[in-house]
């Protein structure tokens, strides 16, 4: 890469940052409503996973959306706009924080219903497949996913039809507030394609360049191949959701992983590899800071969706 392809993976991870801290104070003021789910402290997974997917490769999530929206190029305003439920959101304001889309950018949406897009994903690659293309489906879930019958089906269909599939398991540690050594016979989520026949890896993913590399290989290995899961370990800094007591984890576990904070382990690789100085990482703060005051105030400037929107986008026109 060159040097400002590296500082602009630091831009979209801080600005994510941002964008979050954001978001839970707006929430907090009551200007955001419904479900917010933070993507603080999993921002290097979809910043490098995106990075080294293809404009023909297709994207779809689950609920915690806000990272990967930015990262498949939807603009910060467009972003906030929709947290606040504005029109000028990327959804048009009915979507929310859970339903962030641009098919235009090949993003295929956030998904509320735990599981539900793993069919969609295999869908999406079948299409694909049926006409010749040479695209990739990179669907990403949660480890509470990899419970739930959407996922087994989801598999088993991609292995027996070969489906070019990169299934990403962001594994936080906890499917809203179960860990995954209760709620799992098999800690290891990437041991579930071994089930069918399916190749897998586990990652860490605090670390923005190790999930680059690790993202770049598997995509490769799908388009010629057929479907892979890829498991990134990561954690959530934030409850499930806005409303989350958290009791089921304490403050020493959450400082422990802050300790490998990916934004600062990306930070410490730029300086020691003489990428980027310290000044020029501080300005990009500084940057994204003002972008972030920009989209908010855009957002709360922009009109509500008018009364007659709840009728639109109901059907798909032939």
């Amino acid at each position: 890469m060159e040097k400002n392809q590296y500082l602009d993976l630091y831009h979209q991870m801080v600005l994510i940052r941002r964008i979050e801290e954001r978001s839970a104070e707006l929430y907090q003021q009551g200007k955001i409503g419904g479900f917010l789910h933070l993507y603080i402290g999993q921002e290097a997974v979809s910043t490098g996973l995106i990075s080294v997917r293809r404009p023909e490769d297709r994207v779809i999530t689950a609920y915690r959306d806000h990272g990967v929206a930015i990262n498949c190029g939807i603009p910060a305003k467009q972003v906030m706009a929709e947290l606040l439920g504005k029109a000028t959101g990327c959804s048009k304001g009915k979507g929310g924080s859970m339903h962030m889309a641009d098919v235009e950018k090949n993003f295929w949406g956030g998904h509320a219903i735990v599981g539900s897009h793993l069919p969609i994903a295999a869908g999406l690659a079948l299409g694909d497949q049926y006409r010749g293309l040479n695209n990739v489906t990179i669907c990403m879930f949660g480890d509470g996913a990899t419970n739930i019958g959407f996922f087994h089906e989801a598999f088993n269909l991609s292995k027996v039809w070969d489906l070019p599939v990169l299934w990403v398991c962001e594994n936080n540690q906890y499917g809203m507030g179960t860990s995954v050594e209760r709620a799992s016979a098999v800690p290891e989520i990437r041991q579930k394609a071994e089930g069918y026949n399916m190749r897998n890896a586990r990652i860490d993913g605090m670390d923005l360049i190790t999930v680059r590399d690790a993202s770049l290989e598997a995509l490769e290995y799908v388009r010629k191949n057929g479907p892979m899961l890829l498991e990134i370990v990561t954690y959530r800094y934030r409850g499930h959701s806005m409303g989350d007591p958290e009791r089921y984890r304490d403050s020493g576990e959450i400082k422990k992983w802050q300790e490998t904070d990916p934004i600062g382990i990306y930070r410490k690789y730029l300086s020691e590899k003489e990428i980027a100085s310290l000044e020029e990482m501080n300005e990009i703060d500084t940057q994204v800071d003002h972008e972030v005051d920009e989209a908010v105030q855009f957002a709360e400037s922009s009109p509500e969706p008018e009364l007659d929107e709840l009728f639109r986008d109901i059907y798909v026109e032939a």
